[in-house]
């Protein structure tokens, strides 16, 4: 290791990290299309060694979506790049909007009311969106947080604002603390999860049902996706954490 290579080690040593990652399990929240994940011991200590089997959609838990996930003749997983998974980090704060409206969408004026306070939003980065969301881990219940209509409300990103920062910031991936890139509004209004459609359309990835973005600075951080590589997948439970500045 080159000396220049282990002082860059040791400072990021020497900061701190941030889990962005949910524990999950069979009982975890999970978007109500999939069943819910099985844990199965196959050995335990008494055989000799203690061992798993883990079934699961790959969309389970906080996951990394690749561009196959909607876009026929995209990248799988394994097809993305390391450095793409390592990228600067910007958070947009909206808990308290979401909190006050539950079907709240991410519109261009919220992010120009950003770079306003904090600068233009730099090319190749990637941006979550904060909602508190995950702090309503690990209710099923309130995550989907039906209400007297009888329909889901979450909070999501309109498709408008993600074209700007796509095309306009040109931005790398995007994050969210809920189980889709859409509000459930926009949704339910489209019949189709349209905004993620958009995201994925980008030859690009995004990460779902991240946590703790509230300790995270609005810009500085690094965001680290560490993946397994499984072979042809749409998706699969990521370890995503940040370093702080």
């Amino acid at each position: 290791m080159s000396n220049e290579l282990l002082q860059a080690f040791q400072l990021l040593k020497s900061k701190q990290w941030v889990d962005l990652t949910h524990t999950f399990g069979p009982d975890s929240p999970h978007f109500q299309s999939f069943d819910a994940a099985e844990f199965e011991t196959l050995f335990d200590h008494d055989q000799g060694f203690f061992a798993q089997s883990f079934k699961f959609a790959g969309q389970y838990g906080t996951h990394l979506d690749a561009p196959i996930h909607f876009v026929r003749n995209a990248r799988y997983l394994e097809e993305l790049d390391l450095k793409e998974l390592v990228l600067p980090l910007v958070v947009i704060d909206k808990s308290a909007e979401a909190a006050a409206n539950p079907d709240y969408a991410l519109g261009i004026g919220d992010i120009r009311s950003f770079e306003a306070e904090h600068g233009e939003i730099e090319e190749g980065t990637f941006v979550a969106l904060r909602t508190d969301w995950s702090k309503r881990w690990p209710s099923q219940e309130a995550f989907e947080n039906e209400g007297a209509d009888g329909k889901n409300h979450a909070p999501g990103w309109s498709v408008d604002a993600l074209r700007f920062l796509f095309h306009e910031r040109k931005i790398k991936a995007i994050g969210h603390e809920t189980f889709d890139t859409d509000a459930t509004i926009d949704f339910q209004k489209n019949g189709a999860l349209i905004a993620e459609y958009y995201v994925l359309e980008q030859d690009t990835y995004q990460v779902e049902l991240l946590k703790n973005l509230d300790l995270l600075p609005p810009k500085g951080a690094v965001i680290f996706n560490l993946v397994p590589k499984a072979f042809k997948a749409s998706g699969f439970p990521v370890r995503s954490f940040a370093i702080l500045p």
